[in-house]
This record gives structure tokens, sequence and C-alpha cells, in this order.
């Protein structure tokens, strides 16, 4: 039974509601073991202001101890934390950045074998101890990670961004041959390993209006974008591009593709979100380890009222056993191919 660590986020969000929730449908401790990376106290605090009277989570101190028929909690935060629903908090921060780093550990050391993370704030985790713009880049350099992909995943469609967390500004300057090369690479990796589609299409976007309209509106497709799906071509990827990304999205292209890759956050994200409000998931590709997350943020606003919907994080989960399953088969397939054939040997 695959042991998934689900991190608590931050402790004044929609964190524990969504995960409570999904939790409580018995189905998911057929496919999976689920330990929370958290607090028993705020675990209960959530449960309470949400009138939930039957749910339990069992206490353990090491994955070892998990019951594979419920949900457990390591405690991972001193008792005296504080709830403050709706508000951004150091407490909540450094909360946050206990619980991550207690179950990147497990992870690391094959405790647990996927990790679900709930949202955090970005600017309230920020120490001396953790310096970074989200889990993507933090997972990256925890875990020696040469290169990461930032997915959008879901079954409608799946987006990747070149640029994550960084100005719009500063956009073009990042975009290099090989940057976006690299990230192609990554995403066709993931396509194949990870959600198990053979020879997968993948559709690359300019940057541009337009794609540039021939250089007229902009010269990175000319550049830098077009000379990148030339070479990938050349290494065996099936890339088509750059398209024009409000064209793409608003005439329905994007189904043609197993994956797409955008430029920056916004342009992968925003038609991503729309057309995919409730289910999609964010999936770290690149890593060795497998990370998922709810595709929405913390949610200060609606925390503790009972109204926040639970579909992205349940996709977030059943999607990080699907990738545990597609991996380990897919390294079983390579490490012990079907032996050649000699077609005389063949009985007539």
């Amino acid at each position: 039974m695959i042991k998934v660590g689900i991190t608590h986020g931050d402790i004044n969000g929609i964190g524990y509601e969504v995960l409570i929730k999904t939790l409580l449908d018995s189905r998911i401790y057929s496919i999976c073991t689920p330990i929370i990376y958290g607090s028993p106290k705020v675990a209960a605090y959530h449960r309470k202001a949400l009138d939930i009277d039957n749910f339990n989570l069992s206490s353990i101190k090491t994955p070892e101890e998990a019951n594979p028929k419920r949900a457990s909690i390591i405690n991972c935060v001193d008792d005296d934390v504080r709830v403050e629903l709706g508000k951004s908090t150091s407490i909540a921060g450094e909360a946050s950045r206990q619980a991550l780093m207690r179950a990147v550990s497990d992870l690391k050391n094959n405790k647990i074998q996927a990790l679900v993370t709930c949202p955090i704030n970005k600017h309230n985790i920020l120490s001396e101890d953790f310096n970074y713009t989200g889990h993507t880049e933090f997972l990256k350099d925890y875990f020696g990670a040469e290169e990461v992909l930032m997915l959008m995943a879901g079954d409608l469609m799946k987006v990747g961004v070149i640029s994550t967390h960084i100005p719009l500004a500063r956009v073009s300057e990042i975009l290099t041959k090989e940057a976006i090369l690299s990230k192609i690479k990554i995403l066709d990796d993931a396509l194949t390993k990870d959600f198990g589609i053979r020879k997968p299409r993948i559709a690359v976007l300019g940057l541009n209006p337009h794609a540039g309209e021939e250089g007229m509106l902009g010269s990175e497709e000319n550049d830098v974008i077009k000379p990148a799906i030339d070479k990938a071509r050349e290494d065996r990827h099936t890339v088509f591009g750059p398209f024009p990304s409000d064209g793409f999205f608003g005439s329905g292209d994007f189904a043609r593709f197993d994956g797409i890759l955008a430029m920056y956050h916004d342009q992968g994200l925003i038609p991503f979100k729309t057309l995919i409000p409730d289910e999609g998931v964010n999936y770290t590709a690149g890593l060795p380890i497998i990370r998922t997350s709810p595709a929405h943020g913390t949610a200060f606003e609606i925390a503790g009222s009972n109204r926040a919907r639970h579909g992205s994080f349940r996709k977030a989960l059943y999607m990080a056993c699907d990738i545990y399953r597609n991996r380990t088969q897919y390294e079983e397939i390579t490490s012990n191919p079907l032996p050649e054939r000699d077609i005389t040997d063949i009985d007539r």
C-alpha cells in the first residue's frame, strides 16, 4: 500500500478543510495510506469549526506506525500553536515550514512514497531557514534536481510553464533556447513515465501577441522559441508551435495535444483554471520524487466557513498514487524488456 504524506500547509487557510473532506471517503484507503504532517490540535480545531463529528485521526510518531485502513497524523509543531482563521501570521508560516521539512525528510528516506502539499502562504513562510517563493523552488533544491517544471494537470489538459514565480517584466530575460528545450524534455519525460502516454504530442505557445506575427510584434518566437522547437524535433520529441495562446485555447486546439508548454505563469494558468476550475492539480515534474498539490491557494477569505470545495485536493491525492504506479510500471518494463526473438523460431 502506497504511503502518501500530506503537509497541512497554512493552518489559517482551507488546507485542513479540503483534506478532511477528502479523507472522509473510505474508498481512499483502498488505494493508499494517508499520513498527515501537521498538528492533532490544529486538526481538531478545524474539525470543530466545520462541525464534522465522524472523522478521527490516529496520532503516530513515524510512518511505520500508520494503520493502512485509516488516516494518521504526525505532530510537527508545538502544542501552543495558535490558529487564527483567515489571517496570515508568522506562527502559521512556521507551522507550514515545520510540517514540510519533516515530510520531505521522510520522503527522502523512503518512509513515504509520495507527497501532497496543502497550500502555503508564500509571504509568511519566508524566513532565514526558508528563502523560497514556493514549494516548486524549494523541492528543486532539496532533492538536487537540475531543473523542474511546474505542470498543471487535469483530464482536459496538462500545461507546463517555463517561468513560474517571477515578475512578468523578467520573463523575456530568462527565455533562452536552452531553457525552453530543457522544459520540453522534462514535459515529454513526465508525460511518458508519469502519465503513461506513449509518444506524447506537445504544443509550445508563443510569448507575444499572435506569436510575434513573423517578427512584427516581437522577436522571441523567431530568435528563441522556434530554434528550440527545431532542436527538440531533432531529438525525436513530437513538438509543434509556437502557437498564439489566445487562438490556441479559444479554438479548442489544446484538445489535440497531450501537453502544452506556456512561456509564463499566467499564460498557462489562466486558461487552465478557467477550463478546469475544481479538479486541477499542480504537479512538480522533473523531481526524483512525487509531489502534487491542489491548484488553489490558502483561500483565507473562506477559511472555516465550510465552503471550500475539495475536488482539487482529492484529485491531487489520486494523481500522486497513479503517478507512483505509472513510474513503477515504466521502470519494470524498461528494466526487463521483452527478449528479441528470431522469427525462424516461430511455429508455422
